[in-house]
C-alpha cells in the first residue's frame, strides 16, 4: 500500500548536517510515511551517507542523479514520489517529531489539499519564531501574500495533497532561485482546500549553509525573479493582480541595485517601469537598510564597504534619471 504522506530532501554537499536531518525525520511519531532521498551528484560523501540510511530502514528511498540544480532534484523525488500528501525538507534543516502526525491529522480532520504551519529560523545566538500571519485561508488570498512577501512560498512548511499536484501538472521551473516559491505560487492559481495551523514544526537552519543562494544575490537570482514574474504576468489576471506583481517588480530591481557588475543600461532596463519609484526617499530610509540585511551583511565594516561598491552606481542612476 502506498504510504500517507512522501518527504523529499534534495541532497547536495550536506554530510556535515545531513544526520541531523535525516534523524529528525526518522524519529517522527507518525509512521506511515516514505523518504525521498536525492542525491543531486553531490562531490562529497552525501550520496554515500543517503545509502546507508536506505540500508537500515526500507521506508527511505535513494535516487542518484547528476547535478542539474535543487530545482530538479526537488522535481525527481516528486516525479517518484507514491504518498498521499508530500512535504520537503532541506538537508540543513530539521524538524519537530510530531510534524507529520499533526499536519496528516489536520489535512484529514479539514479535508485539506495543503495544510501550512509556522517555523523557526535557527541563528547562531537565537531562534525566532516564524509566524505566517495568513489573511485568509483562500487560494488567491495567499497567493497574493506570497506574491508581496508577507508570507513564505516555501514547500517545507506545507503539507500537500499529491493529486492536486499531479492532476494540475504542476513542476518546479527551471530557475536556481526561489523555486518553491515559483511551485508554491503555480498551485495556489487554483482553488484548493487550504487550512493552517498555528504551531512551528520546521526549524530553518540559517547558519549552516552559508552558501545558500539566499544569502547571496546575483545575476542569476535576479533573472531567476524576472523568471517568476513574467510567468505569472502572463497567466493571472492582470488587473486583478496588478498592485502585488508590480511590487514584486520593483523589489526585484531593489535587489538588482546590489549586484554591482550590472552595467548602468542593463539596471535601467529592468523593469524601467518601476524606474521612477525606484529611489525615493522612501525606498533609501528603510528599504536599503532591510536589503542589506537580506543579503547577511551582519557587521559595520562589512555594510560600510558594500555601501562604497554600489556608490558609483547610485550615482550614476540619479544622474542619469
Amino acid at each position: 500500500m502506498s504510504p500517507k504522506v512522501s518527504i523529499i530532501v534534495p541532497v547536495y554537499k550536506a554530510e556535515k548536517y545531513l544526520h541531523r536531518c535525516l534523524d529528525s525525520i526518522i524519529a517522527q511519531t507518525f509512521k506511515d510515511w516514505e523518504l525521498l532521498l536525492v542525491d543531486d551528484g553531490s562531490p562529497d560523501n552525501s550520496g554515500k551517507l543517503c545509502d546507508e540510511y536506505a540500508q537500515k530502514d526500507n521506508r527511505i528511498k535513494v535516487f542518484h542523479k547528476e547535478n542539474g540544480g535543487v530545482s530538479s532534484a526537488r522535481q525527481m523525488g516528486l516525479d517518484n514520489a507514491t504518498g498521499e500528501y508530500t512535504i520537503h525538507a532541506d538537508p540543513d534543516d530539521w524538524v519537530e517529531p510530531t510534524m507529520l502526525e499533526e499536519l496528516y491529522s489536520k489535512a484529514i480532520e479539514d479535508n485539506a489539499d495543503i495544510v501550512i504551519c509556522d517555523s523557526f529560523n535557527e541563528y547562531s545566538n537565537k531562534q525566532e519564531y516564524a509566524k505566517q500571519n495568513i489573511i485568509c485561508c483562500e487560494s488567491n488570498s495567499i497567493l497574493r501574500q506570497i506574491i508581496l512577501g508577507t508570507m513564505s512560498g516555501a514547500v517545507w512548511n506545507k503539507l500537500i495533497k499529491r493529486s492536486v499536484i499531479t492532476n494540475n501538472n504542476i513542476k518546479f521551473p527551471p530557475i536556481t532561485y526561489c523555486e518553491d516559491v515559483f511551485f508554491t505560487c503555480d498551485l495556489l492559481r487554483y482553488d484548493l482546500k487550504i487550512t493552517y495551523i498555528d504551531k512551528a514544526f520546521y526549524h530553518y537552519d540559517q547558519i549552516v549553509n552559508t552558501t545558500s543562494l539566499t544569502r547571496f544575490i546575483d545575476k542569476s537570482t535576479i533573472n531567476s525573479r524576472i523568471y517568476f514574474i513574467d510567468y505569472f504576468s502572463s497567466i493571472l489576471n492582470a488587473k486583478e493582480y496588478e498592485n502585488e506583481l508590480f511590487y514584486a517588480k520593483l523589489t526585484t530591481k531593489r535587489l538588482a541595485w546590489f549586484v554591482p557588475d550590472y552595467s548602468s543600461d542593463e539596471f535601467k532596463n529592468i523593469y524601467p517601469e518601476t524606474n521612477t519609484f525606484f529611489l525615493n526617499k522612501k525606498s533609501l530610509d528603510t528599504d536599503f537598510f532591510i536589503q542589506i540585511s537580506l543579503l547577511g551583511y551582519n557587521n559595520i565594516s562589512r555594510i560600510i564597504l558594500f555601501i562604497n561598491k554600489i556608490r558609483k552606481r547610485i550615482i550614476a542612476f540619479i544622474r542619469n534619471k
